[in-house]
């Protein structure tokens, strides 16, 4: 299977539009091209029963973020306030960018 483009990398601040937690917001935690998910902060947590290990001292249930799909996910504005559509343009010093299609506010800096 061939790895797809994401429209979001690590880092970014996202909001999820579909799903159990829809509307929340969080920080891209690792962006998974090959699957087209993603892990969110705080998005589709889910319980996992841990042994003590070497790694894992305290054994129990944990809570950690799950993956979700990549198109789940918007882009979050600080500028519109709101989820938005990413395009893609050149700058002047060639090179590539992302930007807010509603106000065109560029992401990458």
């Amino acid at each position: 299977m061939e790895a797809s483009k994401l429209h979001v990398k690590k880092g970014d601040s996202v909001v999820v539009i579909s799903g159990k937690d829809k509307g929340k917001r969080g920080k891209v935690l690792v962006a998974m091209p090959k699957d087209s998910k993603v892990i969110v902060e705080g998005i589709n947590m889910s319980t996992k029963h841990k042994k003590p290990s070497k790694n894992v001292q305290q054994g129990g249930i944990i809570h950690q973020e799950s993956p979700v799909f990549s198109s789940k996910v918007m882009l979050w504005c600080d500028k519109c306030k709101k989820g938005v559509r990413v395009g893609h343009k050149m700058l002047d010093d060639k090179s590539k960018v992302r930007y807010c299609k509603s106000c065109g506010d560029v992401f990458d800096k």
